[in-house]
């Protein structure tokens, strides 16, 4: 998860000297923070150091990521007035420091580099409530008072998404991830109607860039069916469903990410060992990203990381015709 660095002493060295957005905005900085979990983990693909916001931001949306809260935003959308302030997103003109740090770390790295992007519904929310929220009840009021105003707002957020997963993917990321972090605050039929196309204009807009796409958000075990038909090849799953469940749910042709627990990687090793174990052993032998099922928690002792990374590259449960697939 992308988080993973955000737990390390290097980065929290960083964030003495740079606030989060000038970390995003510095290739420099960026790519330092990115490849520390690399370095010191050993994982099998490092994920961009950016944040959800940062595009709007780059046009000129009022955030700031105040810590310990997230991001907060100065003039919360509440008509379509306020809709006239999200231009389209130009990447090029608007954060040439994206695609400048995708470049340094494709450089660097010998490992694959994963881009990422906040998916539609989450960025609505932030936008409409203000900032971070427990219930999303301003944002699930005016999606169903107000449906047209509603899909305009999504559609020009996917636009926006769309443009910096693709200005990630030409700088030279290897995988794309769609972060759609509080749609498991809907239930299926909500989400299909008022979110599923927007998901949809997304991961068709790259499908002819040739990369593998991810498509994650948490809570979402009742949506999985419907989030496997918005076109992504990897779905992330949360540690509330358990792998074989959620491959059922998918269907074949879609691949898993996930989904250790966090809070387990807290618990003494023979039982975070045995976690891992059970994570792979119900996902199977292919078609399996290995990951946490969201992001690190901030007290997780790195040591403890390095040792699942050490256990998963390990592995071999059963025959197996190739190694798994791991993160």
């Amino acid at each position: 998860m992308r988080q993973a660095g955000r737990s390390l002493p290097g980065y929290r060295e960083v964030r003495k000297r740079a606030s989060l957005f000038e970390i995003c905005r510095s290739p420099q900085l960026a790519a330092e923070v990115t490849l520390e979990p690399v370095e010191l983990l050993g994982v099998d693909a490092a994920i961009l150091f950016s944040d959800i916001v940062l595009p709007l931001a780059a046009i000129g949306v009022g955030v700031e990521i105040v810590p310990g809260v997230g991001p907060v935003i100065d003039s919360p959308i509440r008509d379509a007035r306020d809709l006239e302030r999200l231009r389209p997103f130009e990447p090029a003109q608007d954060a040439p420091y994206l695609a400048d740090a995708v470049r340094l770390l494709v450089s660097q790295l010998d490992v694959p580099l994963i881009g990422f992007a906040g998916g539609p519904f989450t960025l609505a929310s932030y936008l409409i409530e203000g900032g971070p929220s427990k219930t999303h009840a301003r944002t699930r009021a005016l999606m169903y008072g107000e449906p047209l105003l509603w899909r305009r707002l999504l559609d020009r957020l996917a636009d926006i998404a769309l443009a910096s997963l693709r200005a990630q993917a030409l700088a030279g990321a290897s995988a794309l991830q769609l972060f759609e972090s509080w749609a498991g605050v809907l239930d299926p039929g909500s989400y299909r109607t008022f979110v599923l196309p927007a998901a949809r204009r997304i991961f068709d807009g790259l499908a002819d860039l040739g990369v593998p796409r991810v498509h994650f958000g948490v809570g979402t075990g009742e949506l999985l069916e419907s989030m496997a038909v918005a076109g992504a090849d990897v779905v992330g799953v949360d540690w509330r469903v358990p792998m074989d469940a959620a491959r059922a749910r998918l269907g074949r042709g879609v691949a898993v990410q996930g989904n250790l627990d966090p809070a387990a990687c807290l618990a003494p090793w023979d039982v975070v060992r045995e976690r891992v174990l059970a994570v792979l052993a119900q996902a199977g032998p292919t078609g399996h990203v290995f990951n946490l099922g969201h992001g690190v928690l901030p007290e997780t002792n790195p040591d403890t990381l390095r040792r699942i990374v050490e256990l998963v590259h390990g592995h071999r449960g059963g025959e197996r015709a190739e190694p798994p697939v791991r993160s």
